[in-house]
């Protein structure tokens, strides 16, 4: 199949990936964080909401938030400030806080919901309860948001919601070993990678550093 896309793009002068979308989704900028909570919240997606707050804190990758349990975050009823989950990808746990604009957004969900047993998800499927939603219904969602703000769809999607606020933790403090390991990464070439490290990046860092 490679040698056929060579074939093509030296015989037509056309790449085979022309007019797709590659390499990694963008992070979103807190105003546009803003921007996607305020039509929700204008919209009373109390799920969506709930779920897009909970994506950013936790900087879990999709395939993990959409089976979240209630149990990951609530204890004795209340919702809990720190939790941690097993990645479906790696098989290794990562640790996550729930700040307070998160908790406040899964408390009103978990009352729109009703209550569910510890090892409920969180986002149940509407078409089974049993199970949850489904990764690209999820992906669908992400696309709904951002496009509700005048995002590019095309350049945003779930991972964009993985790396906003690990990108924010890294430009305030240039600290990449905390930034791998709430991300979940094995490898600091892994974190250097996902957040687009670059010359210009070390720097910008380099040049605040007095000695």
């Amino acid at each position: 199949m490679y040698y056929h896309q060579q074939h093509h793009e030296r015989t037509s002068g056309v790449a085979w990936n022309a007019g797709r979308s590659i390499g990694p989704k963008r992070a979103l900028k807190p105003q546009q964080v803003w921007e996607i909570r305020f039509h929700l919240e204008h919209e009373k997606r109390t799920r969506d909401r709930a779920m897009f707050d909970i994506a950013i804190d936790s900087k879990l990758r999709g395939c993990d938030v959409v089976k979240l349990r209630i149990g990951d975050v609530v204890v004795g009823g209340q919702v809990r400030q720190r939790s941690m989950v097993i990645q479906q990808k790696t098989g290794t746990p990562v640790s996550f806080e729930i700040g307070e604009t998160a908790r406040e957004s899964l408390r009103a969900w978990l009352r729109v919901r009703g209550s569910g047993r510890p090892e409920d998800f969180l986002f149940p499927s509407r078409i089974d309860r049993s199970d949850h939603i489904s990764t690209r219904q999820y992906a669908r969602l992400v696309d709904e948001w951002v496009t509700a703000i005048g995002l590019d769809p095309a350049l945003f999607g779930t991972h964009s919601l993985r790396r906003t606020k690990a990108s924010l933790i890294y430009k305030r403090t240039g600290n990449l070993r905390a930034v791998q390991i709430l991300l979940g990464h094995r490898k600091i070439e892994s974190t250097v990678r996902y957040l687009g490290v670059d010359l210009e990046d070390a720097l910008a860092l380099s040049e605040g550093t007095d000695v």
